[in-house]
């Protein structure tokens, strides 16, 4: 899946970080602002420990949700000015954009790694 003729390189994150990321936020998100819909008793000590949390301290689970929200806006950010700088063109730009926006680190490292000026050997 990765184009490497420079301008147009992408390359989507694994199939690991999809599920995972995707999973952990969806489960943050119903954590916080539907809790109830969560089955704590089917998670053992996970579900006691996020039953605690939302019964104790849901305002810094809503702090904490905002400030992932941030912490995905700004990455996504950072894509396009990385994108910028290694040359990557608009259309792929976006593709970047929204993956790193949706995945965040697991996006923007794969990014970050990539070195345009290096050339494959075949």
């Amino acid at each position: 899946m990765a184009k490497s003729d420079g301008n147009n390189y992408f390359k989507r994150t694994s199939l690991y970080w999809i599920v995972s990321i995707t999973f952990g936020l969806a489960y943050f998100s119903c954590i916080v602002f539907a809790p109830e819909v969560i089955p704590y008793h089917l998670l053992g000590p996970f579900g006691t420990f996020c039953r605690y949390l939302v019964d104790n301290h849901a305002g810094v689970l809503y702090k904490g949700w905002w400030a992932t929200l941030a912490i995905h806006v700004v990455e996504a950010l950072v894509s396009l000015k990385v994108c910028r700088n290694k040359g990557i063109t608009s259309p792929t730009r976006f593709l970047w954009f929204l993956q790193t926006f949706v995945f965040g680190f697991a996006s923007l490292g794969l990014l970050i790694k990539y070195n345009p000026q290096r050339r494959k050997q075949h």
